[in-house]
């Protein structure tokens, strides 16, 4: 069975200004003077803080990830950001196809695909984000609908590097509501299977982390079910002692 480390990725979606550092600044403190970290820890500021993030975050091991970027890598796009600009602030990851993303501009599986594309031409690593509503988990089409997420949001050349999936049960973002663990490992069990069908023994090595409401109160059960190799976490990570506690909770 293929070992896999795990990753914790805070996204700290629209928060933070320069004083959020503070945070980040304990955030560090944890992770040096206490145990060890087991995983990779990234977090996902606004772009106005990506640099700093990379700058700041360094001697202690935290990497600088972005929200989103532009399938294009430059160009008349107003108020967009490139993969290869996120890359030269220090970034190293980039979270594409977030369910609000999808939700609050209209993004289709294929700008997520392209978006991806554009990540890995950049040197980042891609987190690639898939979820069903309520309502098609309520219909008993969760299993499909990811599935053609996953089909269709990720590049043909993921296996040849490192893409990160997320699975973030769009109904349970932000609500307090989680899906029970036998559904989590369900659903993680299902991609995983579709990503070995898809890219070979390659499949095995991809990274699937949870999102959706993980929190420090249930972060220990769901990070030890069998393919959860990590988590993306929302509102959690803006405070460094409840994204610490998750981080050790791996």
């Amino acid at each position: 069975m293929t070992t896999i480390s795990p990753l914790i990725a805070g996204n700290w979606k629209m928060n933070g200004v320069s004083q959020s550092l503070d945070e980040l600044t304990e955030l560090a403190n944890l992770l040096t003077t206490g145990e060890a970290p087991r995983a990779v820890v990234v977090i996902c500021p606004p772009a106005t803080l990506v640099a700093a993030v990379a700058a700041q975050g360094a001697s202690s091991g935290i990497m600088a990830g972005g929200q989103d970027c532009h399938a294009n890598a430059s160009g008349a796009h107003t108020g967009d950001v490139s993969a290869y600009m996120l890359a030269d602030a220090g970034a190293q990851f980039v979270i594409v196809g977030h369910s609000e993303r999808r939700a609050d501009h209209g993004e289709t599986d294929d700008q997520v695909r392209l978006k991806a594309e554009a990540a890995i031409g950049a040197g980042l690593k891609p987190i690639i984000c898939v979820g069903e509503t309520e309502a098609q988990r309520d219909a008993g089409q969760a299993e499909s609908v990811v599935a053609a997420q996953l089909a269709a949001s990720i590049p043909d050349g993921a296996g040849q590097h490192e893409v990160i999936v997320a699975y973030e049960p769009i109904w349970a973002i932000g609500t307090g509501r989680t899906p029970s663990n036998d559904d989590i490992a369900q659903m993680h069990a299902s991609i995983r299977a579709r990503l070995v069908d898809r890219f070979g023994p390659r499949g095995n090595e991809f990274r699937i982390l949870y999102g959706g409401s993980l929190k420090p109160v249930n972060a220990r059960e769901i990070l030890a079910v069998e393919n959860v190799n990590g988590g993306l976490v929302g509102g959690a990570s803006l405070l460094a002692k409840d994204f610490y506690t998750i981080i050790s909770a791996v």
